[in-house]
């Protein structure tokens, strides 16, 4: 396994980050449990989840996946080698089943850390990440911007609270998500002026089918020392190729939630991912391979969030950190996201 820093911070992270969103879903606790001394086993030390898993999102499997991991943990005496990542929701008028007070309100943010806390079974959270801003963005399939004119700032109040967390010992650092380059610098300029530390990572959709982040989020995470932490790295595995290959299932993620994941099925996905997987065989690549390789070695990627249903996925895609991307290979990237950039942000 490879490391990097965590932000600025000396924490050393994984470049593999198991992502646990099927947990509850397509996961029961006893595989979760499988998946995770597995990863363990394979060097990787950081996880991620968040309040709102497993995904898709509902009342009866909501907090699940940190449950699995809390009742995991709960068993091992390395606690402090594992850094656990989490979320917190963004307000959603359709999520208030996880709480009433959902959102990003002192007293929503307080709510939320201690029943992940209780639910992972763990006195702090080491990277405690906003969801998504709750002024709007374009996040989750949404290209273009629309402004919200209705939005009250209020940064300065959520990164207060943050600190109450950090000063009480319940986080360690925080992290942004699903986020823009306007926002990560109001990030920074208000935790310059409120003894806060800053936020050490972005976790943002990134891959051969979403390059959206090297617009500008790629230079903000550099030279702001902001780790970013890219998840979709397979596209909810479009870019597996068994889609195109014949080898799917009626259970694997695209078959059964069409619904949520209508960005992946489009034309101009499709054919770009038909591309992809032509450069990978042409290096005698898996599109997995290939698809992983890729987001491992951007300079910007401290960790890339893999997630898998079966353990012979969860093998892969860990394997990928030794993959190497030669300059021929992102030559041959390169010219189909120049055919084909971004088509499924």
């Amino acid at each position: 396994m490879k490391y990097s820093k965590l932000g600025y911070t000396d924490i050393e992270v994984s470049n593999i980050c198991l992502g646990t969103m099927t947990y509850g879903e397509q996961n029961s606790e006893k595989e979760a449990h499988e998946q995770l001394n597995y990863a363990i086993d394979k060097g990787v030390n950081f996880i991620d989840t968040a309040e709102l898993y497993a995904v898709p999102s509902r009342k009866e499997t909501q907090g699940l996946t940190e449950k699995y991991i809390g009742t995991w943990l709960t068993n091992r005496k390395d606690r402090d080698k594992i850094i656990i990542g989490t979320k917190v929701a963004g307000p959603a008028p359709n999520l208030k089943y996880i709480r009433n007070n959902i959102g990003f309100s002192a007293a929503a943010i307080h709510d939320a850390v201690d029943l992940s806390l209780q639910r992972l079974q763990t006195d702090y959270i080491d990277l405690y990440q906003l969801h998504w801003p709750d002024r709007g963005s374009n996040m989750f399939g949404q290209r273009d911007y629309t402004h919200n004119p209705t939005w009250k700032d209020n940064i300065g109040e959520v990164v207060s609270t943050l600190k109450q967390l950090q000063d009480a010992g319940k986080i360690r650092y925080y992290g942004l998500s699903n986020e823009t380059p306007w926002g990560t610098m109001r990030h920074l300029a208000e935790t310059s002026t409120a003894n806060m530390s800053r936020p050490v990572s972005i976790q943002n959709p990134y891959s051969l089918l979403n390059r959206t982040l090297e617009i500008g989020l790629s230079e903000v995470a550099i030279r702001e020392q902001i780790g970013i932490l890219a998840y979709s790295p397979l596209g909810m595995g479009l870019l597996s190729g068994k889609y195109h290959k014949g080898t799917d299932k009626p259970e694997n993620r695209l078959n059964q939630y069409k619904n949520r994941m209508s960005r992946y099925l489009g034309e101009i996905p499709h054919n770009a991912t038909t591309q992809y997987l032509a450069v990978a065989e042409k290096h005698d690549l898996s599109l997995t391979q290939l698809a992983l390789g890729f987001v491992n070695t951007r300079p910007f990627v401290i960790s890339n969030i893999i997630g898998a249903t079966t353990m012979e996925q969860l093998k892969e895609n860990i394997d990928s950190i030794d993959v190497n991307i030669t300059d021929e290979i992102l030559k041959d990237i390169n010219e189909v996201h120049e055919r084909i950039p971004n088509p499924a942000p």
